[in-house]
């Protein structure tokens, strides 16, 4: 467990680093000088200097940083940012975005190469490499949280006093479990290299759309494909996720909209509930751990292309206006405008990771 929170906090900062690296290196390919680029963020703890750039490692090691010349204030100088024509300065500021979908598409071309988690139904046969029945979502309030059940773990079995059935099909689940609903009865899962017995007793009477034990379920086998034809697999999944996550974000945010909160299986987290996630994803394999930073890179993507001031798709509204009105924005106003949003979002990532720390303990 240890180390899989190591590795996942390395992920995490990675994707962070790779992200800023967008921005500097197409900085440098557009000869606007780059002042620092900074691992973690101040105060620093090394720093050197090479060329026209300090390379530094900082003490609150939470991402990274890239201070470009002129981009926070104009200055009147060729190797300034605000000095560079509309379509190098949007490169250089979308830059950093683009590389979140290129890391995905790496990472998710590697677990086509080795084997991709796959949602098959019941009734495919034939040859099938690993094929089991996982639960895909958890809803809140229902036996399989209070079971502590988790997203990716296997039912491989159910038990009912004498009699044991052991789990190919999803089909399987929900039969059993209508046949002995009020009834306490024992899932056999597989969760990483643990087999656990579980107990609970489905619900006689339950939530429209949660089911007598409160979970979704999947059946998945993993399917590889040759070198040659991966990467183009993990670009169109790239394609696919991306989709997936903005239409999950519409739901969630329809759903809210209209006074009904947050829909059954869907929970909001911050950097508490990603560690925890990265921890269960872990124990399940390397694709599978790999296609959840995927999925992880995808997000921060959307995140910094929202038009939010402080985040990389505030700085290309700005840019969009300033070419819009054919005259520059006022920098004061700018700087606050940033300044104030940056407060916002740290004041939500305190308080969601506040609420998840209050849901562990």
């Amino acid at each position: 467990m240890v180390l899989t929170i190591i590795i996942a906090f390395i992920s995490l900062i990675g994707l962070i680093v790779l992200h800023e690296l967008g921005h500097f290196l197409l900085a440098k390919k557009f000869g606007v000088k780059v002042e620092e680029f900074g691992i973690g963020y101040p105060p620093r703890l090394f720093g050197k200097k090479i060329g026209e750039t300090i390379y530094s490692l900082n003490l609150l090691p939470f991402g990274a940083f890239v201070k470009i010349y002129g981009q926070e204030e104009r200055i009147e100088d060729s190797r300034s940012f605000s000095a560079k024509p509309f379509y190098q300065k949007s490169l250089i500021i979308l830059g950093g975005v683009a590389i979140f979908w290129i890391v995905s598409a790496i990472l998710l071309s590697i677990v086509m190469g080795i084997g991709v988690p796959s949602a098959i139904s019941d009734e495919e046969a034939g040859i099938l490499k690993d094929p089991r029945v996982q639960i895909a979502a958890v809803a809140s309030e229902s036996p399989a949280e209070a079971a502590q059940l988790k997203i990716g773990d296997t039912i491989s079995g159910l038990k009912f006093e004498n009699e044991e059935l052991e789990i190919n099909k999803v089909g399987e689940i929900q039969e059993f479990t209508q046949a002995h609903k009020g009834e306490e009865v024992i899932l056999i899962i597989q969760r990483g290299d643990e087999i656990l017995n579980v107990s609970l007793i489905p619900r006689v009477s339950f939530p429209e759309g949660e089911g007598p034990m409160g979970i979704v379920l999947v059946r998945t086998a993993l399917k590889s494909y040759p070198w040659y034809i991966a990467p183009v697999e993990g670009v169109k999944a790239t394609g696919t996720l991306t989709v997936a996550v903005v239409r999950g974000w519409g739901m969630v945010f329809s759903s809210l909209f209209q006074g009904k909160g947050v829909p059954p299986g869907v929970e909001i987290g911050g950097p508490v509930r990603i560690f925890e996630l990265f921890v269960d994803v872990g124990a399940l394999g390397a694709s599978y751990f790999l296609q959840f930073i995927a999925l992880i890179s995808i997000s921060l993507a959307l995140i910094n292309i929202l038009p939010i001031p402080a985040l990389d798709g505030g700085w290309f509204l700005f840019l969009v206006i300033e070419r819009l009105k054919g005259k520059p924005l006022n920098d004061k106003i700018v700087q606050k405008v940033s300044a104030t949003f940056f407060f916002l979002l740290i004041a939500l990532m305190i308080w969601i990771t506040i609420k998840d720390i209050i849901r562990i303990f």
